[in-house]
């Protein structure tokens, strides 16, 4: 590979393919067995202390402006984490080692209080995003077509990280079509899906889960192997803006938790909104509709 092609140009291009490698670590050597099958949970954490056990900072590149992440309080005392980007992209991330075959469902929790004006996933140029959270997942690389592989290559030489087989992005999208699935501008290997999408419902505390396992299988056409990672980012380095996101717990579980556990009474959220929460696209999945408009609910926390 020349020099020239890992020129400063090249790493600006590569943002999202920097991240995705740099949450996943080594994600294609053997998983080590001390990997955890469990996700910390933020609520877990004192406000303004250290991130809970395997959490840890992700930068995409020296040449990238790191969004700011703290814990905090909301106004029920639960810890949760607040995202500050200001033209700038970075994210957390956690090591994982989980079987989506016996822990199929992904939930979490978010809330934006704005959207990014300029944001658009679709153009390299305007790919930011106020909340992400991002999954990636192992396999077998030599599979791969010959441009994917060498991609892979570039990153593996620009970080000294591996790039993940494969990688889901939920994020929340200006105009996009809500389960709409948008293939990354950089590599057909990071798959985005539309979880939640428009200004309509900014503001409030937000639920959702998503079933893995049909979700892969229709952003790439075949089932998932091993979980590696998750990991969460608010960006603004494209669009030059500023966004302020919050972050709860996520987790992964055998059922789906919102359909179980029906609508009950949700205790108050953060002030100034009152907060609702929706059982987005994919809880509508026992009916086979993962891309179904979400219907809101109230669900104890």
């Amino acid at each position: 590979m020349e020099f020239a092609s890992l020129a400063r140009p090249t790493l600006l291009t590569l943002a999202a393919l920097l991240w995705v490698a740099i949450v996943a670590g080594c994600a294609t050597a053997p998983l080590s067995p001390t990997a955890p099958s469990s996700v910390a949970a933020f609520s877990s954490a004192t406000p303004q202390g250290a991130l809970p056990v395997g959490w840890g900072e992700r930068r995409l590149s020296r040449f990238k402006k790191e969004t700011a992440y703290r814990l905090v309080a909301d106004a029920t005392g639960i810890t949760v984490i607040e995202a500050r980007a200001e033209q700038s992209a970075s994210g957390l991330a956690k090591t994982l080692d989980i079987d989506p075959l016996l822990t199929p469902w992904i939930h979490w929790r978010w809330q934006v209080p704005s959207l990014i004006q300029g944001a658009d996933n679709t153009s390299r140029h305007a790919e930011d995003a106020p909340v992400r959270v991002i999954v990636t997942f192992a396999g077998d690389m030599n599979t791969l077509d010959f441009e994917e592989r060498a991609m892979a290559a570039r990153v593996k030489a620009l970080t000294g990280q591996t790039m993940p087989y494969a990688t889901l992005m939920y994020i929340w999208e200006n105009k996009a079509t809500l389960g709409e699935i948008i293939e990354s501008p950089h590599t057909s290997r990071v798959k985005m899906i539309v979880a939640e999408t428009g200004a309509t419902r900014s503001r409030a505390w937000l639920d959702y889960e998503r079933h893995i396992i049909r979700d892969f299988e229709k952003a790439f056409g075949e089932k998932p192997k091993r979980i590696l990672s998750v990991g969460i980012m608010t960006d603004t380095d494209n669009t030059g803006e500023t966004a302020t996101a919050y972050y709860g717990d996520i987790r992964f579980t055998r059922e789906s938790v919102l359909l179980l556990a029906g609508p009950t009474t949700m205790s108050p959220q953060p002030s100034p909104t009152t907060t609702n929460t929706a059982n987005a696209a994919n809880t509508q999945s026992a009916a086979n509709t993962a891309d179904a408009t979400p219907t809101p609910t109230t669900k104890a926390n």
